[in-house]
């Protein structure tokens, strides 16, 4: 066994996503720490995608080129990994715990026989081993352990390490890997269908103000919407919001909806199921309100308070209004 981390890169349209990004830097940080001479490898595959390559902050590039893997599908990409794993035996492969990590990781763990931590909050090295913290019960409990010898794959979330610790102005070099027989898979990408335009795009917004089920109900959401604009910010939510009708699907924030960067996020009666704080990776800052202390986006938040959105809502914006002088 080697002591190099892989580093599954996600990437979609031409875009590596923030949270790959962030896992390189993780990476970078644990080899550092154990100091047991491993290797940062970044495992990039698509079709005519080596440009992606360029700003990786990793010792290698590991590319595989193949019409096949235009569009992530989880069994190509785990008939690719597979091999790779086996055979290289790194001390640990890092995937984002997301629609394509945690897919592409579950069953890389089933078929290797691998043990995986899911939920993966964050990493760190003491001496030569890795401790892991993981939640578990919808992010209620927090679950913590050392890394069992061997390979082990992780699905971490985002919100541990920011974008730009895993970006590098030097390319790192780029090794062309054999692509395995990819004949007969099961599932193709047909269409990729995006919500249709003409609305605010949340993901360049530098100030949301995000609602979830704590909000109750659609008439509370102009509570919301008073807020933001006396903030001059934007609303957004999260899936039951979008799933009820009460906003747009171009106000979702989510893995199937928009990744967004604003500077600042308030989340307003969200929990932060994961596939909500997938999206969240680039925020620079979250400040969550939530009556539930245990509720898992306070893991993620910078400052949080654990009171009723619609106590605090019309004191908020009542305030922001005399400060800004009516």
């Amino acid at each position: 066994m080697t002591q190099d981390i892989f580093v599954l890169i996600e990437h979609l349209q031409g875009k590596v996503f923030d949270i790959s990004y962030g896992l390189l830097g993780q990476a970078r940080k644990l080899v550092n720490a154990t100091n047991a001479g491993g290797k940062v490898k970044a495992l990039l595959l698509g079709s005519g995608a080596a440009g992606l390559a360029k700003d990786l902050a990793a010792d290698e590039v590991l590319y595989w080129d193949d019409p096949a893997l235009a569009e992530f599908t989880a069994e190509a990409y785990q008939k690719v990994l597979a091999g790779l794993v086996s055979g290289a035996s790194p001390r640990l492969v890092l995937f984002g715990d997301t629609s394509i990590g945690g897919e592409t990781a579950g069953g890389l763990a089933r078929g290797l026989d691998l043990p995986l931590v899911s939920l993966c909050l964050s990493l760190t090295a003491q001496g030569s081993a890795i401790q892991y913290t993981s939640q578990v019960c919808n992010g209620k409990i927090l679950v913590e352990g050392t890394l069992p010898e061997g390979t082990v794959l992780a699905a971490m979330l985002p919100g541990e390490n920011r974008p730009e610790q895993g970006k590098s102005a030097q390319a790192a070099p780029v090794t062309a890997m054999s692509v395995p027989s990819l004949d007969g898979l099961r599932v193709k990408v047909r269409q990729l269908i995006e919500p249709a335009g003409g609305d605010v795009d949340i993901s360049k917004e530098p100030l949301l103000i995000s609602v979830g089920r704590g909000i109750q109900q659609k008439d509370n959401i102009e509570l919301a919407q008073e807020l933001a604009d006396a903030l001059g910010a934007v609303v957004s939510g999260s899936r039951p919001i979008v799933d009820q009708g009460w906003l747009p699907t171009t106000r979702l924030v989510g893995k199937s909806g928009k990744a967004v960067k604003p500077k600042i996020y308030l989340a307003l009666g969200i929990s932060g199921a994961p596939e909500h704080v997938e999206a969240l990776s680039g925020a620079e800052m979250i400040v969550a309100i939530n009556t539930d202390p245990a509720a898992p986006i306070f893991n993620l938040a910078k400052y949080g308070a654990t009171v009723d959105v619609l106590d605090l809502l019309p004191v908020l914006t009542e305030q922001v209004q005399k400060a800004k002088g009516g």
